[in-house]
């Protein structure tokens, strides 16, 4: 008996004894549970500190000096008017040192537009407030007094220095009739006033091409302004609901669920996956008789689409087309519109062409740019801008051929660069820094001229040579491109430094897609309610009712 107790103790020892060796096993696991735990823990409140931080910033911003005629040394402060409120603008006034002119900011648009996300409001995955930030929101935040005059420039005079700028007023008087519902007759009252200038930059964009072809001003909407995509908006749901109540076998039903879209660039491709991604997964629950006859077109005169992007990302986004149904017609050159067909030109591998007729019930136009107005008036004046035939012809400093005084940037001048918005972007940058340098130059000179008694005046002259053969010329940075394909998948050919390029597309290139826009966006509200879009669309699908 005693030697089974002892047994049983011997044995109880060793399992007591043998126990404590699985212990560190689970201790790992929990140190690296904690760890994790911690680390999401100070991540989570490092990113609402920081959001917080900039919330903050954006809605209480720093006092601002207020604009005088001289600087403390006597000299005049000179007046720097900025055209326009693009992506030339922004990195402009984000990176000038607004202390060093009286900068005024005229455009008849008093927002920014966040235009690589333009494509996705018509079918209501992003709204329009949240891809728009006022430039009021903008110049308030520039460490210097900005002013905005809401205005549309009619007139440049470079003998003079003079804008001439104009403003449409829309006021109210009386009523249409006899009923007291009835609605105010309109009357428009127009002011004109002028604005001198010592700099002028000149980014006012350009509008949409028709190059010449009859009826495309006529019968197709533009998508540009986000009154376009307003447009676009109404009129999908207006052809949806008219063919709705047509029987099947009408023919004029089936014209009306034809979108016909003209353009194979990044606009004109992701307006029309944005459109069947709205078919798919949007009409085709609530009308899916509709849904199944609605189709897509993509006109393109070139061979292919996107055409600055590698040829496997081509070949993948016509792969992606076809899957998705979307009817993909390339090397069709458009050559006439009317109220209810697109007249075009196919043209085989062959050499041999074939006339096609493309009935629509909608026609959007997303290809090539046009000088606007101001900017063709502007080219006669100068007479070595005579032969610019595509836009403003600049050095590379940006500085209008023929003039002294005079910048340009954007899609309104012709370089070697691409018209996007990531040349603007750079082009921005650089005036802002080449603006400070001609504050440092004009300043010097005014110290030679007015030397005191210890400045050195040759020492000050040879300087001021230095300081003038330091201006670098512009140099642009290609970062890539980015274009959303429809059906969550997106493609990127991107540049990373002198050494690699990657080109991939796919689910996960959206996602990343998605994140360099949000990067993107000017302010912490349009990030918020832009990722808010995002969610509610997830959730809830997309509004597209009628406005």
């Amino acid at each position: 008996m005693f030697r089974s107790h002892a047994r049983l103790f011997a044995t109880s020892a060793r399992a007591f004894n043998a126990a404590p060796k699985q212990q560190p096993a689970v201790g790992t696991i929990r140190r690296a549970f904690r760890f994790v735990a911690g680390a999401t823990f100070l991540t989570t409140v490092g990113t609402v500190g920081y959001i917080s931080y900039k919330v903050h910033r954006e809605l209480f911003p720093a006092e601002q000096q207020k604009q005088v005629a001289t600087f403390e040394d006597g000299r005049k402060k000179k007046t720097l008017v900025i055209l326009g409120s693009g992506w030339g603008l922004i990195p402009l006034l984000k990176n000038l040192d607004t202390s060093l002119y009286n900068v005024v900011v005229v455009s008849p648009r008093n927002y920014f537009l966040f235009t690589p996300l333009l494509p996705s409001v018509p079918t209501g995955t992003v709204e329009v407030r949240s891809i728009i930030e006022p430039v009021r929101s903008v110049t308030r935040r520039c460490a210097a007094e900005v002013i905005y005059l809401e205005a549309e420039c009619t007139d440049i005079d470079p003998v003079n220095n003079k804008l001439t700028i104009k403003q449409l007023t829309t006021v109210h008087s009386g009523h249409s009739g006899t009923d007291s519902g009835s609605s105010k007759s309109t009357l428009s009252e127009e002011i004109v006033t002028s604005l001198n200038y010592d700099y002028l930059v000149v980014g006012v964009g350009a509008q949409p091409s028709t190059f010449g072809i009859p009826g495309v001003a006529e019968h197709s909407t533009f998508l540009k302004e986000v009154s376009d995509s307003t447009k676009i908006r109404r009129s999908l749901m207006d052809i949806i609901e008219a063919a709705n109540i047509l029987p099947k076998d009408d023919p004029e039903r089936k014209r009306l669920l034809s979108i016909v879209v003209c353009g194979g660039g990044p606009t004109g491709v992701e307006v029309a996956g944005e459109l069947q991604d709205y078919i798919d997964q949007d009409l085709r629950q609530w009308m899916p008789e509709v849904a199944d006859e609605l189709k897509v077109t993509l006109v393109e005169a070139q061979p292919n689409v996107l055409n600055m992007f590698n040829s496997k990302l081509i070949e993948y986004t016509k792969q992606v087309f076809q899957d998705t149904n979307i009817n993909l017609k390339t090397s069709t050159m458009v050559k006439k519109v009317d109220d209810k067909k697109v007249y075009a030109e196919y043209k085989k591998l062959d050499g041999s062409t074939e006339n096609l007729e493309i009935p629509y019930g909608m026609l959007i136009w997303a290809t090539g740019n046009a000088q606007r107005p101001i900017v063709r008036e502007l080219i006669l004046k100068v007479d070595e801008q005579r032969n610019a035939r595509r836009g403003l012809l600049v050095d590379d400093h940006m500085l209008l051929d023929g003039l002294n005084n005079i910048f340009a940037l954007g899609d309104c001048t012709f370089t070697k660069y691409a018209p996007t918005a990531q040349v603007a972007f750079q082009e921005g940058i650089f005036l802002a820094e080449h603006f400070k340098r001609l504050n440092d130059i004009d300043a010097l000179k005014h110290k030679i001229e007015h030397p005191g008694a210890q400045d050195n005046v040759e020492r000050l002259a040879k300087k001021l040579v230095k300081l003038e053969n330091s201006l670098e010329p512009f140099k642009y940075n290609h970062q890539g491109s980015l274009a959303y394909i429809g059906s969550e998948r997106a493609v990127a050919d991107l540049v990373w430094g002198d050494w690699s390029n990657v080109s991939t597309g796919g689910t996960f290139t959206y996602l990343f897609w998605r994140s360099a826009y949000i990067y993107m966006c000017l302010s912490v509200k349009n990030q918020i309610l832009i990722c808010f879009d995002w969610a509610k669309l997830s959730l809830f699908g997309r509004d597209i009712s009628k406005e």
